[in-house]
Protein backbone atom coordinates (compact mmCIF):
# COMPACT_ATOMS: atom_id res chain seq x y z
CA UNK A 1 0.00 0.00 0.00
CA UNK A 2 1.08 3.65 -0.67
CA UNK A 3 1.41 4.22 3.31
CA UNK A 4 3.39 1.39 3.65
CA UNK A 5 6.16 3.01 0.99
CA UNK A 6 5.57 6.47 2.39
CA UNK A 7 5.08 5.74 5.88
CA UNK A 8 5.00 9.78 6.94
CA UNK A 9 1.71 9.75 4.58
CA UNK A 10 -0.46 7.27 7.34
CA UNK A 11 -1.54 10.20 9.61
CA UNK A 12 -3.53 12.17 6.43
CA UNK A 13 -4.73 8.28 5.91
CA UNK A 14 -5.96 7.78 8.83
CA UNK A 15 -7.91 11.59 9.29
CA UNK A 16 -8.97 11.05 5.50
CA UNK A 17 -10.70 7.37 6.54
CA UNK A 18 -12.55 8.47 9.64
CA UNK A 19 -13.65 11.53 8.36
CA UNK A 20 -15.55 9.24 5.02
CA UNK A 21 -16.07 6.95 8.04
CA UNK A 22 -18.62 8.90 9.88
CA UNK A 23 -19.80 10.93 6.91
CA UNK A 24 -21.01 7.90 5.52
CA UNK A 25 -22.60 6.73 8.70
CA UNK A 26 -24.43 10.02 9.10
CA UNK A 27 -26.13 9.06 5.62
CA UNK A 28 -26.73 5.60 5.98
CA UNK A 29 -30.05 5.61 7.38
CA UNK A 30 -29.35 3.34 10.75
CA UNK A 31 -30.49 5.08 13.66
CA UNK A 32 -27.80 4.74 16.31
CA UNK A 33 -28.25 4.18 19.92
CA UNK A 34 -26.96 6.85 22.02
CA UNK A 35 -28.86 6.87 25.26
CA UNK A 36 -26.84 6.30 28.62
CA UNK A 37 -29.27 5.41 31.28
CA UNK A 38 -27.31 4.59 35.37
CA UNK A 39 -30.13 2.46 36.06
CA UNK A 40 -29.97 -0.86 34.90
CA UNK A 41 -33.58 -2.25 32.82
CA UNK A 42 -35.16 -5.45 34.88
CA UNK A 43 -34.37 -8.16 33.07
CA UNK A 44 -31.19 -9.61 33.07
CA UNK A 45 -30.63 -11.77 29.83
CA UNK A 46 -26.97 -12.80 29.58
CA UNK A 47 -23.61 -11.99 30.93
CA UNK A 48 -20.31 -13.26 30.22
CA UNK A 49 -16.51 -12.06 31.66
CA UNK A 50 -13.24 -12.14 30.11
CA UNK A 51 -9.82 -11.33 32.17
CA UNK A 52 -7.87 -8.70 31.46
CA UNK A 53 -4.70 -9.78 31.05
CA UNK A 54 -2.65 -12.09 28.74
CA UNK A 55 0.40 -12.99 29.92
CA UNK A 56 1.43 -14.99 26.07
CA UNK A 57 1.63 -12.09 24.30
CA UNK A 58 5.37 -11.92 24.22
CA UNK A 59 5.61 -8.29 24.96
CA UNK A 60 6.07 -6.32 27.86
CA UNK A 61 3.03 -6.58 30.66
CA UNK A 62 2.77 -2.58 30.68
CA UNK A 63 0.50 -2.75 27.33
CA UNK A 64 -1.92 -4.97 28.73
CA UNK A 65 -2.20 -2.02 31.84
CA UNK A 66 -2.72 0.25 29.06
CA UNK A 67 -5.17 -2.07 27.45
CA UNK A 68 -7.37 -2.04 30.94
CA UNK A 69 -6.73 1.73 30.87
CA UNK A 70 -8.30 1.94 27.17
CA UNK A 71 -11.06 -0.82 28.46
CA UNK A 72 -12.46 1.41 30.65
CA UNK A 73 -12.54 4.84 28.76
CA UNK A 74 -14.58 3.32 26.42
CA UNK A 75 -16.43 1.67 29.43
CA UNK A 76 -17.82 4.70 30.02
CA UNK A 77 -19.40 5.50 26.95
CA UNK A 78 -21.03 1.56 26.82
CA UNK A 79 -22.47 1.02 30.42
CA UNK A 80 -25.65 1.79 30.11
CA UNK A 81 -26.51 2.40 26.61
CA UNK A 82 -29.44 1.45 25.34
CA UNK A 83 -30.37 0.16 22.06
CA UNK A 84 -34.30 0.80 21.65
CA UNK A 85 -36.40 -0.59 18.90
CA UNK A 86 -35.28 0.01 15.69
CA UNK A 87 -31.71 1.44 16.61
CA UNK A 88 -28.50 0.21 15.48
CA UNK A 89 -25.79 -0.40 17.97
CA UNK A 90 -22.81 0.57 16.32
CA UNK A 91 -19.04 0.05 18.41
CA UNK A 92 -17.60 3.44 17.21
CA UNK A 93 -20.19 5.35 17.18
CA UNK A 94 -21.15 4.20 21.18
CA UNK A 95 -17.27 5.38 22.00
CA UNK A 96 -16.40 7.98 19.64
CA UNK A 97 -15.30 10.57 21.82
CA UNK A 98 -13.95 8.14 24.80
CA UNK A 99 -10.51 9.12 24.73
CA UNK A 100 -11.67 13.38 24.54
CA UNK A 101 -10.54 14.19 27.83
CA UNK A 102 -8.30 11.62 28.74
CA UNK A 103 -6.24 9.86 25.99
CA UNK A 104 -5.98 6.04 25.01
CA UNK A 105 -2.64 4.38 25.77
CA UNK A 106 -0.33 2.69 23.18
CA UNK A 107 -1.37 -1.35 23.82
CA UNK A 108 -1.30 -4.36 21.39
CA UNK A 109 -2.98 -4.21 17.92
CA UNK A 110 -2.68 -6.07 14.74
CA UNK A 111 -1.61 -4.37 11.66
CA UNK A 112 -0.95 -5.52 8.58
CA UNK A 113 -0.97 -8.95 10.00
CA UNK A 114 1.45 -8.38 12.39
CA UNK A 115 0.93 -8.05 16.26
CA UNK A 116 2.60 -4.39 17.24
CA UNK A 117 1.80 -1.40 19.46
CA UNK A 118 -0.55 1.65 18.91
CA UNK A 119 -2.76 3.95 20.27
CA UNK A 120 -5.90 2.64 21.60
CA UNK A 121 -4.63 -0.76 21.41
CA UNK A 122 -6.87 -3.61 23.00
CA UNK A 123 -10.00 -2.35 22.18
CA UNK A 124 -10.71 -5.54 20.01
CA UNK A 125 -11.23 -7.33 23.54
CA UNK A 126 -14.24 -4.94 24.34
CA UNK A 127 -15.72 -5.68 20.68
CA UNK A 128 -15.28 -9.50 21.16
CA UNK A 129 -16.66 -9.66 24.19
CA UNK A 130 -20.07 -7.52 23.10
CA UNK A 131 -20.35 -9.72 20.07
CA UNK A 132 -20.17 -12.66 22.15
CA UNK A 133 -22.79 -11.18 24.19
CA UNK A 134 -24.84 -9.47 21.27
CA UNK A 135 -25.14 -13.39 19.97
CA UNK A 136 -27.71 -14.30 22.96
CA UNK A 137 -30.01 -12.15 21.82
CA UNK A 138 -31.84 -11.63 18.94
CA UNK A 139 -30.05 -8.69 17.10
CA UNK A 140 -29.66 -8.71 13.55
CA UNK A 141 -25.71 -8.95 12.61
CA UNK A 142 -24.72 -5.51 10.01
CA UNK A 143 -21.43 -5.46 10.30
CA UNK A 144 -18.93 -7.87 11.94
CA UNK A 145 -15.30 -8.93 11.31
CA UNK A 146 -13.32 -11.50 11.97
CA UNK A 147 -9.48 -11.04 12.54
CA UNK A 148 -7.76 -12.38 9.17
CA UNK A 149 -4.78 -13.84 11.84
CA UNK A 150 -5.31 -15.32 15.67
CA UNK A 151 -2.44 -14.65 17.84
CA UNK A 152 -4.05 -16.82 20.88
CA UNK A 153 -6.33 -19.20 21.84
CA UNK A 154 -9.68 -18.23 22.62
CA UNK A 155 -10.10 -17.08 26.26
CA UNK A 156 -13.01 -18.46 27.34
CA UNK A 157 -13.99 -21.99 28.02
CA UNK A 158 -17.63 -21.34 27.44
CA UNK A 159 -17.45 -19.34 24.10
CA UNK A 160 -16.86 -21.44 20.73
CA UNK A 161 -14.03 -20.72 17.94
CA UNK A 162 -14.87 -18.28 15.49
CA UNK A 163 -17.02 -15.01 17.83
CA UNK A 164 -14.38 -12.15 17.73
CA UNK A 165 -15.56 -9.00 16.28
CA UNK A 166 -12.08 -6.93 15.44
CA UNK A 167 -12.60 -2.88 14.93
CA UNK A 168 -10.26 -0.24 13.57
CA UNK A 169 -11.57 3.12 13.99
CA UNK A 170 -12.44 4.49 9.90
CA UNK A 171 -11.80 0.58 8.24
CA UNK A 172 -14.15 -1.68 10.41
CA UNK A 173 -17.03 -1.74 13.01
CA UNK A 174 -19.07 -3.47 14.90
CA UNK A 175 -22.87 -3.23 14.42
CA UNK A 176 -26.01 -4.94 15.28
CA UNK A 177 -29.85 -3.56 14.86
CA UNK A 178 -32.82 -4.55 17.31
CA UNK A 179 -35.79 -5.19 14.91
CA UNK A 180 -37.67 -6.40 17.66
CA UNK A 181 -40.10 -4.33 20.19
CA UNK A 182 -37.66 -4.69 23.13
CA UNK A 183 -35.13 -2.04 24.46
CA UNK A 184 -32.00 -3.33 25.53
CA UNK A 185 -29.29 -2.40 27.51
CA UNK A 186 -25.58 -2.93 27.94
CA UNK A 187 -23.78 -3.12 31.35
CA UNK A 188 -19.75 -3.00 31.44
CA UNK A 189 -18.32 -4.07 35.18
CA UNK A 190 -15.06 -4.60 35.97
CA UNK A 191 -12.79 -6.43 38.64
CA UNK A 192 -8.73 -6.35 39.48
CA UNK A 193 -8.23 -9.01 36.82
CA UNK A 194 -11.86 -9.62 34.96
CA UNK A 195 -14.45 -7.38 32.69
CA UNK A 196 -18.24 -8.76 32.11
CA UNK A 197 -20.58 -7.19 29.82
CA UNK A 198 -24.32 -7.69 30.47
CA UNK A 199 -26.88 -7.79 28.32
CA UNK A 200 -30.57 -6.57 30.04
CA UNK A 201 -34.24 -6.02 28.22
CA UNK A 202 -37.58 -3.59 29.64
CA UNK A 203 -39.22 -7.30 29.48
CA UNK A 204 -38.61 -11.11 29.54
CA UNK A 205 -37.91 -12.98 26.32
CA UNK A 206 -40.11 -15.93 25.52
CA UNK A 207 -36.78 -17.52 24.44
CA UNK A 208 -33.05 -18.25 25.15
CA UNK A 209 -29.83 -18.37 22.66
CA UNK A 210 -27.29 -20.94 22.45
CA UNK A 211 -24.42 -20.56 20.67
CA UNK A 212 -22.98 -23.51 18.62
CA UNK A 213 -19.39 -24.09 16.91
CA UNK A 214 -19.76 -26.50 14.10
CA UNK A 215 -17.79 -28.48 11.34
CA UNK A 216 -14.05 -27.08 13.22
CA UNK A 217 -11.36 -28.07 11.01
CA UNK A 218 -7.73 -26.82 10.50
CA UNK A 219 -6.32 -27.08 7.29
CA UNK A 220 -2.60 -26.04 5.68
CA UNK A 221 -1.75 -23.45 2.61
CA UNK A 222 1.35 -22.35 2.01
CA UNK A 223 3.11 -23.09 4.93
CA UNK A 224 -0.32 -21.19 6.80
CA UNK A 225 -2.47 -23.35 8.93
CA UNK A 226 -6.08 -21.83 8.76
CA UNK A 227 -9.13 -22.41 10.86
CA UNK A 228 -12.41 -22.91 9.97
CA UNK A 229 -15.85 -23.27 11.88
CA UNK A 230 -19.38 -22.98 11.34
CA UNK A 231 -21.30 -20.65 14.14
CA UNK A 232 -25.16 -21.61 14.83
CA UNK A 233 -27.89 -20.06 16.84
CA UNK A 234 -30.19 -21.75 18.48
CA UNK A 235 -33.40 -20.66 20.02
CA UNK A 236 -34.90 -22.34 22.49
CA UNK A 237 -38.58 -22.20 24.72
CA UNK A 238 -37.68 -20.86 28.38
CA UNK A 239 -40.94 -23.06 29.21
CA UNK A 240 -40.28 -26.63 28.06
CA UNK A 241 -36.23 -26.00 27.05
CA UNK A 242 -36.67 -27.26 23.78
CA UNK A 243 -34.67 -26.22 20.54
CA UNK A 244 -37.19 -24.51 18.29
CA UNK A 245 -35.02 -23.16 15.81
CA UNK A 246 -31.12 -23.37 14.58
CA UNK A 247 -29.44 -21.66 11.72
CA UNK A 248 -26.15 -20.82 10.73
CA UNK A 249 -25.01 -17.38 11.59
CA UNK A 250 -22.04 -17.62 9.27
CA UNK A 251 -18.62 -19.12 8.13
CA UNK A 252 -15.65 -18.27 10.43
CA UNK A 253 -12.10 -18.27 8.56
CA UNK A 254 -8.59 -16.64 9.89
CA UNK A 255 -5.22 -17.70 9.97
CA UNK A 256 -3.61 -19.43 13.00
CA UNK A 257 -0.02 -18.39 14.28
CA UNK A 258 -0.09 -19.94 17.78
CA UNK A 259 0.73 -23.59 18.39
CA UNK A 260 -2.00 -25.81 18.36
CA UNK A 261 -2.60 -28.77 20.01
CA UNK A 262 -0.82 -32.10 19.14
CA UNK A 263 -3.92 -34.36 18.83
CA UNK A 264 -5.28 -31.30 16.43
CA UNK A 265 -5.81 -32.93 13.12
CA UNK A 266 -4.15 -30.98 9.50
CA UNK A 267 -5.15 -31.14 6.49
CA UNK A 268 -3.17 -29.90 3.81
CA UNK A 269 -5.67 -28.88 1.16
CA UNK A 270 -6.66 -25.67 -0.85
CA UNK A 271 -8.30 -22.95 0.78
CA UNK A 272 -11.97 -23.25 -0.08
CA UNK A 273 -13.49 -21.47 2.26
CA UNK A 274 -15.32 -17.87 2.16
CA UNK A 275 -16.51 -15.67 5.03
Amino acid sequence: MLTQKFPFLLPLRIVQRKAFFYTEMRWDRHIYAKTLQAEALPYHLFSADNGLYNTDTGFDMVYQDNKVHNLQLAAKFLDGLLIQPGETFSFWQAVRHADKHRPYKDGLVVQDGQLCVAYGGGLCQMSNLLFWVFLHAPFTIVERHTHRKKDFPTMRDAEPEGVDATVSEGWLDLKVKNETDHTFQIGISFTDTTITCSLFADKPLPIQYEILGKDLRYFRKDSTVYQEISIYRQEIDMDTQETIAERQLYTNLCAITYPLPDDAPIVTCGLGASI
